[in-house]
Order: C-alpha cells, then structure tokens, then sequence
C-alpha cells in the first residue's frame, strides 16, 4: 500500500545511498517532499533534479516544498516557487508548509491552490500540524493533521474529521523508535499516509524511516 510520505531534507550528492533507499522503496509511497534550500532554491540543483525525474519514472509523486509562514508570507513568493519546483524538477505536486488552520487564512490558501491547479500540479498537501478547519478539505488532496514528536503522538487518540470523505489525513512524527509498527499507530489515529522517523532536535527530516534506513546512516 502507497501509505509513506517522505520529507527527506538532504542533498543527494552528500546522502545517495538514502536516497537510494528512497526510490528502490517507490511503491510504498504516497510521495516524496522534495526541499532543495527550504524550497527550489534560487537556481536549479541538477542533482535533485536528477532524483526527481528517477521517483516520476517510477511512478511516484513528487511534491514540490513550499514555506507559507501561516499566511504570512507574500503570495507571489509562494507562486514563484511553485513555478520553479514545476520548471526545474517537473514537481507534480505541491506540500505547502506552515500552513495556517484557521478558517480566516483559507483565501489566502485557496489562491494558492487554484495558481498551483493552473501551474499543473496534480496533488495539494497542506502541513497544518494539527487538525484544521474543514473548508480546507475543499482544495487539499492530503491534510497534515498531526506533526510532532513521538512522545506528543502517542497521547493523541482518533481525530475524528468531519471535513468530508475526499481528503486523506498524514501524521509527521519524529523521535520514534525501533519496532513501532508507523502505518498501524497512525491508522489508529485516523490517518491513512504517514511518515515516522528516529531523528530529533531542529533536524528531525534528515533521518530516514527505520524500515528505510541504509546501514551507516545518520539516525
């Protein structure tokens, strides 16, 4: 089942044996976030180019990474860089992060979503970290309704969402350890896609899934 999501946040020339593991793992997943310099980047990486082009051919989604700032941040800076993740990696999706959750910033996602629509990405995730308000289930193909630690995740029982039945929920967790079944603990949860990975502090999506995870890799 195409359930894993993975935010790898590490450059293929210094880390190819994970990204490796990346895209031998293509048809387990959901997708993969792709986050040159916390976003495209100002000119284009031919390596992650090269890694993009390789998870299309292998049938897997590729979401271009785009910072939102809660609302905060320009509409034309995000429009810019989702033009960019189009042009320069044929990014067919688009993960959109520190999303807003509230119902007063959805036209500012909305606009977004429809710029996204019309730049041809097929795919709209939303990281919200939390459960947002339902209008949002209106443009998202996937809601990130839960981003955290693994000690925060194992207190948080079934979200019931009442956003509607065409919107797939994710959990982000870092911080988890070895032997914890990740699609069964986030299925109890309500979530059908999901990432879980060991690492911690300010770099958690630097390390891989344990089930992905190259011998000699940063943990």
């Amino acid at each position: 089942m195409n359930d894993l999501l993975i935010p790898y946040y590490e450059h293929p020339s210094v880390r190819p044996a994970e990204w490796e593991a990346i895209i031998a793992a293509a048809p387990r997943l959901y997708g993969v976030v792709l986050n040159p310099a916390s976003g495209p980047g100002e000119t284009p990486d031919p390596a992650f180019a090269e890694v993009a082009s390789r998870l299309l051919a292998a049938d897997v989604r590729v979401f271009g990474y785009a910072d939102t700032d809660y609302a905060r941040r320009p509409h034309a800076d995000v429009v810019r860089d989702i033009a960019r993740h189009r042009d320069w990696y044929g990014a067919d999706g688009l993960f959109l992060d520190q999303v807003a959750a509230g119902r007063e910033e959805f036209p500012y996602y909305q606009r977004l979503a429809t710029a996204a629509w019309g730049a041809g990405c097929g795919t709209l995730a939303l990281n919200h970290g939390t459960a947002p308000h339902p209008s949002y289930a209106r443009i998202a193909d996937l809601l990130v309704t839960f981003e955290g630690t693994w000690a925060s995740y194992t207190r948080l029982g079934p979200q019931q969402w009442r956003g509607g039945t065409g919107v797939r929920l994710c959990h982000l967790v870092y911080g988890v350890p070895a032997g914890v079944d990740p699609a069964g603990e986030a299925r109890t949860r309500g979530a059908s896609v999901h990432c879980a990975v060991p690492g911690t502090g300010g770099h958690p999506w630097g390390t891989l899934p344990h089930a992905l995870a190259c011998p000699g890799s940063a943990q």
